[in-house]
């Protein structure tokens, strides 16, 4: 794959671009293979495509001079925006959306942001779609000024959009370099999007989700694979909306998730009783609650953050008993750390998802057999 923006120097986010996906794999898979020496067996590694996979934009404002039109891409090395609207990572209803987002955002006159002098109101504009085509749009602002505009604007958006099925504005007064604020205000009725994946998962509007569907689709059927008919009960910790406890719960496991954000889990028990899935889920610390547990679970399911889990859940798990562990990874350094500490288990097979084509980022499944 090529790209203008890269060979321009305009952006370099896709640190291989221009490399043969083959060669990418290859690559990849090489690096994970050589820190997790330990692994019996590795699958052929699943590639999804290698453009248009992405289902999220997270794109920086901006403006061509004080009344020009609206940017929509990363902040520029010397001030301002480099507009990336034709990037081909993006899913085709993401890209779609981009030039109504903009006649939209110019309806409003809302100033961009500019983190040089902390003046302006329009920070960043979020673009999530399903594989139906539908949307999730977030304005991410400064403030509360910027509310009347966009509802304003919002009509002609969705006149524009009809697959548009939830928008909000998230509102972000701290000069700091984080994403998004705390609070929420919803322009429209609708505040999830429905994410089938083998399971229907919902997500609201902070909601994480593997930014390509493909490759998380196949990714929990691999886990169903692994895990095989039901022998007991099944925790999935670190669960966020619940796509390994759903589609383990799909196949016939009785499953308890656990994530300490309160509005994931309303997703996945939403979700879990729209399909009469056999699943719970707790708002908790992953390790806290696996310390109060009594019965010891056949399976369980990790799929933490880049840090992963950690000294002291590795040491929970290690000490635990349960007969296997299915560790899903997006950082092979930590997962090889956390697999040090679980000696008392075997990696019998493991299994690369190339869930982020053009760069050096990969997922990571590995199954873990307790050694008898």
């Amino acid at each position: 794959m090529q790209c203008s923006y890269f060979d321009a120097g305009k952006c370099h986010s896709c640190t291989l671009m221009g490399t043969p996906y083959e060669a990418q794999v290859v690559s990849k898979q090489a690096k994970v293979s050589a820190l997790l020496p330990k692994v019996d067996f590795w699958d052929t590694p699943f590639c999804g495509p290698e453009r248009g996979f992405r289902n999220k934009a997270k794109l920086a404002v901006g403006r061509k001079g004080r009344s020009g039109p609206y940017q929509l891409g990363i902040l520029a090395p010397g001030g301002g925006v480099q507009d990336l609207t034709a990037c081909g990572l993006y899913e085709p209803p993401i890209r779609a959306s981009f030039a109504p987002l903009k006649r939209a955002l110019a309806k409003t006159d809302l100033k961009p942001y500019d983190p040089a002098t902390h003046k302006g109101q329009l920070r960043t504009v979020i673009v999530s779609t399903n594989p139906a085509g539908e949307l999730q749009v977030r304005f991410v602002c400064r403030t509360a000024a910027s509310i009347v505009p966009l509802r304003r604007a919002l009509a002609g958006l969705q006149a524009e959009l009809p697959n548009l099925v939830a928008a909000s504005i998230n509102l972000h007064p701290r000069h700091v370099a984080l994403l998004e604020g705390d609070e929420e205000v919803p322009l429209t009725e609708g505040a999830r999007l429905t994410m089938p994946v083998g399971v229907d998962l919902q997500l609201d509007r902070r909601s994480f989700f593997q930014t390509n569907t493909t490759v998380a689709r196949a990714l929990y059927a691999q886990a169903r694979q692994w895990a095989g008919p039901p022998t007991g009960k099944a925790w999935d910790l670190y669960c966020g909306v619940g796509g390994f406890a759903l589609t383990l719960a799909k196949a016939g496991w009785e499953v308890s998730g656990v994530e300490t954000i309160a509005s994931a889990i309303g997703c996945a028990r939403d979700a879990a009783a729209a399909q009469g899935l056999p699943a719970k889920f707790q708002i908790g610390d992953a390790t806290d609650w696996a310390l109060a547990q009594t019965e010891v679970p056949a399976l369980v399911v990790v799929n933490p953050p880049r840090r992963g889990i950690g000294q002291r859940l590795a040491t929970v798990l290690n000490e635990g008993g349960a007969s296997r562990i299915l560790y899903s990874s997006c950082n092979p350094k930590t997962l090889a750390k956390d697999l040090a500490i679980l000696d008392n288990y075997r990696p019998t097979r493991a299994r690369m998802f190339d869930m982020f084509p053009q760069t050096n980022h990969v997922e990571t499944a590995v199954m873990l057999s307790r050694i008898v």
